[in-house]
């Protein structure tokens, strides 16, 4: 049993100097280009023969000379092995499982290569109990069962171990040869158990590599307008294109039909600007119809009386009695500003219904606060704000004026505070007002042409 145990320490110290000659293979690799490949071999090969020389005077007598022999021929083997890839150019590199493949890698010897092996192993049990009786391990009249391959000659010793060396040598350049050519032809490596998680990080790192040049590719066709393409883009690009050509001439077709019918851009965007405002008032009008319809169907709420309508009632009271049903148009509490008492005048009695406010005993309205004209398209108007400090009270006095002709009589005479409101409007709305003393424009200059306020005002000068 010890002997066993000391054979498979021997194979497993054999593997690992193949290893380490490996790696000292791969290092002459590096270091000798140029020089003789035998050379090379026999300098990588020295150390491993020393090695084995000094390990093999261990055992004593003949199986020591045997041991050392057999060491020393497979240092030559491999290094004869080593020069000769070296010469044909294949790779070194060792692989580690290259042991287990030399059954399956030489053909034609598959059964005289294992004939030979048993031969060997049984040599090798041989030479382990030699050495375990010259220890004193196992007595020397000990029975030891020992196959009839013992018999084999020192002599073909030597050649099984150049013939088994040649052999791994063989196995290991076909090894490298294959993993070289899956490499460079970027298949799948038949990798050991072992290297599976290597090769599995290599593989993702080629699929992202060519995904990432892939997309690279499809980034400069659609810059450089698809060079290099696939037929497939190439197709889908070429119809693009004609699209967009087609699309092109058509929008080109189009402007120059309009500008051969005397139209232009401008003037279909104006068009079609016009029809969606004209389209947006018509549905504005129809859902005020129908508001004011659903308002006409509903229970109209009564109004609370204003509460300035008693003065209201007493102003128009007063003017009747002093100067006749005729002198007002209307009358109204104006609910859009603070209920105010309205007053509209007829335009041949506005003086004279101004006047007889400020001077009535009972009216007394001394304080003009405001006076402004407005454009209404139809006619224009004039607006007096007048207060009473007497009574605390204030009324608004309006008179219509015809469009065209627009003129009024002055209120400056009555209150002096019309004079600067009555130039504005005269000014801005272009109403005369007879009587004033100095009715002059104050905003614009007097060789303006136009009243800005006028609906119907356009300017002379376009760029202004």
């Amino acid at each position: 049993m010890s002997g066993e145990k000391d054979l498979e320490q021997i194979k497993r110290e054999a593997a690992q100097k193949a290893k380490e000659l490996a790696k000292q293979r791969q290092a002459a690799k590096q270091a000798g280009e140029g020089n003789d490949p035998k050379e090379v071999a026999d300098k990588v090969a020295e150390p491993e023969v020393k090695e084995t020389e000094a390990k093999a005077e261990a055992p004593a007598g003949d199986d020591a000379e045997l041991a050392k022999k057999k060491a020393a021929a497979a240092a030559k083997a491999k290094a004869a092995a080593l020069a000769k890839m070296k010469a044909n150019g294949q790779a070194t590199e060792e692989a580690p499982e290259a042991k287990e493949e030399v059954s399956a890698s030489v053909e034609g010897q598959d059964a005289e290569l294992a004939k030979k092996k048993a031969a060997a192993a049984a040599k090798a049990k041989a030479a382990a109990l030699a050495k375990m009786k010259a220890t004193g391990q196992v007595e020397e009249n000990a029975e030891v069962e020992t196959p009839a391959a013992t018999e084999a000659t020192a002599g073909d010793d030597d050649d099984l171990a150049k013939k088994k060396a040649a052999a791994v040598a063989k196995a290991k350049a076909a090894a490298a040869a294959k993993r070289k050519a899956q490499a460079e032809a970027g298949g799948e490596a038949d990798a050991p158990a072992g290297d599976d998680d290597d090769l599995a990080k290599k593989k993702a790192a080629a699929v992202a590599k060519a995904k990432a040049a892939a997309a690279a590719k499809r980034k400069a066709q659609e810059a450089g307008g698809g060079a290099d393409a696939s037929a497939g883009d190439d197709d889908d690009l070429a119809k693009k294109k004609a699209a967009a050509v087609a699309k092109a001439k058509a929008a080109a077709a189009a402007k120059a039909k309009a500008a051969a019918g005397g139209g232009s851009a401008d003037d279909e965007k104006a068009k079609a600007i016009a029809a969606a405002k004209a389209k947006a008032a018509a549905a504005a009008k129809a859902k005020s119809a129908a508001g004011a319809k659903a308002g006409a169907d509903e229970p109209v709420e009564e109004k609370k009386p204003s509460p300035n309508q008693p003065y209201l009632d007493k102003y128009v009271k007063t003017i009747t009695d002093n100067l006749g049903d005729d002198i007002l148009e209307d009358s109204y509490i104006n609910p859009l500003s603070k209920d105010v008492p309205t007053l509209v005048a007829k335009k041949e009695s506005y003086y004279r219904l101004a006047e007889f406010l400020k001077y009535n005993e009972r009216l007394g309205f001394d304080y003009l606060s405001e006076l402004h004209g407005t454009d209404f398209q139809t006619h224009m108007e004039v607006y007096v704000h007048l207060y009473s400090y007497k009574n605390r009270q204030s009324v608004a006095l309006k008179v219509k004026l015809d469009r065209d002709q627009p003129v009024t009589q002055s209120v400056q005479p009555l209150w002096a505070g019309a004079d600067w409101p009555e130039c504005e409007t005269y000014d801005l709305l272009g109403i005369k007002f007879e009587g004033h003393p100095n009715l002059h424009r104050i905003m614009l200059g007097e060789d303006w042409v136009g009243h800005p306020l006028r609906k119907d005002y356009e300017p002379y000068d376009v760029e202004v």
